[in-house]
């Protein structure tokens, strides 16, 4: 699991741990803030997702400690809003190093040892509900570059790996109450979504624990944002 040491991963972390998965969970500088306790089930990996290096070493620090693979989310990412003409090409590759590039180490990593596995597996990707419903005022369009591109990766890695049992969904939040909202108003944005609530984030965790484990769902963009991408409200 990438982006695991707050939020989002870090709810996750905690709800696999009492499934009773083995897990490892990385982030840029897990192993200083740690907020876990103690398990012989959990190892931590530092690094940025966007160094291939690191890729390697979440990949092989799962194999030599808990010999296999079977489920990855890639919660890793970053996501910032401009206006589409402020921009700049350091913004794009800072996004796309990220969110596309850290996706592809990791998961083809991930994909090579569920296939040596032949036991198949399950992956989940993190996107937006603005990928396919954006909001007026929100002015976050490259950013949706790289979560539209998860999106599309997510349905034809679903049907490139059908028949070895490898699953591909992803989950697209709305707003979720985390860290990377912690300065903007809260009633702002619950009215970002038509049920007038923020997600937290058991809503999110809870999403990816149902994909990871729902065994006939592949292809699948579990939407969680209060319905916000059925239309205008």
């Amino acid at each position: 699991m990438t982006g695991g040491s707050q939020g989002i991963g870090a709810g996750l972390v905690k709800a696999f741990l009492d499934r009773g998965y083995t897990v490892v969970a990385n982030s840029r500088n897990i192993t200083k803030t740690n907020p876990f306790s103690a398990s012989a089930n959990l190892a931590l990996v530092d690094g940025d997702i966007s160094d291939p290096n690191t890729a390697t070493k979440i990949a092989d620090t799962a194999v030599s400690r808990f010999d296999r693979i079977d489920a990855l989310v890639n919660n890793a990412g970053i996501f910032f809003s401009k206006h589409f003409t402020d921009y700049t090409v350091e913004d794009l590759r800072s996004l796309i190093s990220v969110n596309i590039e850290g996706f592809l180490f990791i998961t083809q990593l991930a994909i090579k040892q569920m296939l040596a596995q032949k036991t198949g597996g399950s992956i989940v990707n993190i996107t937006s509900t603005m990928v396919d419903h954006p909001i007026a005022g929100i002015n976050v369009a490259v950013a949706m570059i790289t979560k539209g591109g998860l999106e599309a990766v997510t349905r034809s890695l679903a049907m490139e790996y059908a028949k070895q049992g490898i699953r591909v969904n992803a989950v697209a939040p709305g707003e979720v109450d985390t860290p990377m909202h912690k300065n903007e108003p809260k009633d702002f944005l619950k009215k970002l979504q038509p049920m007038g609530q923020i997600a937290d984030v058991k809503d999110i965790v809870d999403a990816i624990v149902y994909l990871t484990e729902a065994r006939q769902v592949t292809g699948e963009v579990l939407h969680v944002d209060g319905g916000a991408h059925v239309g205008k409200w």
